[in-house]
């Protein structure tokens, strides 16, 4: 590979860049919020809305967004 960049072909570039990118990604730290607490009053409420959802109370299907939105 060679020693500069205005020395590299368009290729050796791409791929150089492509690893940086790579090794940045990987170093990123995972959850933000991992470790924390919920309240219990937020906790209730989401239990709450996905019984609602599942229950066909709340929310979409999939099936049905992509319906609507002409998706198919």
């Amino acid at each position: 590979m060679a020693t500069t960049v205005s020395q590299m072909t368009m290729d050796e570039l791409q791929d150089m860049l492509g690893r940086l990118i790579e090794q940045k990604l990987l170093e990123l730290p995972g959850d933000p919020d991992e470790g924390l607490s919920v309240r219990k009053s937020v906790r209730d409420r989401l239990l709450a809305q996905r019984k609602a959802v599942e229950g066909g109370e709340r929310g979409e299907s999939l099936e049905e967004v992509t319906r609507r939105l002409e998706l198919e």
